[in-house]
């Protein structure tokens, strides 16, 4: 039994982690960081470099170098929380949720477990909810964690 844990970085997925932590006893983990190129497209048109830039060779060993990072740090925290984890990273991803979904396919995943930042109103109508989808086309149980409480 493998759990699939989405995690970037954020707060939400830390907090994930920890919630997983928690409620699940320990076992195989694999820390997925997946870089979703189009995203890296779009910022670029919303500071108005409108046509497609392809990362220079160097660009996209920096990309994979920090994604492997990332990756690489949320497996530390799924071991201090006690879970025998390894880190992915995909960084070749057309969709962030279809690759969490595919991933979990070929691990035959028990569990998903992902945050959730949280985006509401025009901004997740527009964008839509990476966990959303991932709840919605996953084969398989999904955890979405919501965001950790702000209010001291």
């Amino acid at each position: 039994m493998t759990i699939l844990i989405a995690y970037d970085g954020s707060d939400d997925a830390k907090a994930a982690i920890d919630f997983l932590a928690n409620c699940v006893k320990p076992q195989p983990a694999v820390v997925l960081t997946v870089w979703e190129r189009a995203s890296m497209t779009a910022a670029r048109a919303s500071i108005g470099m409108m046509a497609p830039v392809d990362p220079s060779p160097e660009e996209d060993q920096a990309i994979f170098d920090a994604m492997t990072k990332l990756s690489q740090q949320g497996a530390e925290l799924a071991r201090k929380a006690g879970f025998d984890a390894t880190a992915r990273c995909e960084t070749e991803s057309i969709a962030v949720w279809s690759t969490i979904v595919d991933v979990a396919k070929e691990l035959d995943a028990t569990l998903i477990v992902t945050g959730t930042r949280g985006l509401g109103g025009v901004k997740s109508f527009l964008l839509g909810s990476t966990s959303d989808r991932v709840l919605h086309h996953a084969a398989r149980p999904v955890l979405v964690v919501p965001a950790p409480d702000t209010d001291d």
